[in-house]
């Protein structure tokens, strides 16, 4: 396949809207073998994606420790804000009880 022609189908990829215009243009960049493929920093989506309960940073099931890992803040931090959730009504609970059934382990 000429190059012309994969240029073709990822611009095809990219107006179905499989590609997002980021992806497109690191894909264009690696075909063309220009060396500076753009860095594209995670988006919330993503961040979403990639969240696991961690096996090594836990007190009970590990979803303060994978919440950490996915977002960039510290799990002691995920820690205060799910009991300080716990004490304003018990949100902090239910929502560490759903976090813990519905996020995959590592």
């Amino acid at each position: 396949m000429s190059l012309a022609d994969e240029l073709l189908k990822l611009e095809q990829l990219r107006e179905r809207g499989s590609l997002t215009t980021d992806e497109f243009e690191r894909a264009k960049a690696r075909l063309l073998g220009t060396g500076a493929v753009p860095v594209v920093s995670p988006t919330w989506a993503q961040s979403i994606n990639r969240l696991r309960r961690s096996r090594t940073d836990k007190w009970l099931a590990g979803v303060c420790g994978g919440l950490a890992n996915a977002t960039g803040l510290d799990a002691w931090a995920w820690r205060l804000l799910l009991a300080v959730l716990f004490f304003a009504g018990g949100t902090g609970l239910v929502l560490y009880i759903l976090l813990w059934i519905f996020v995959p382990a590592e």
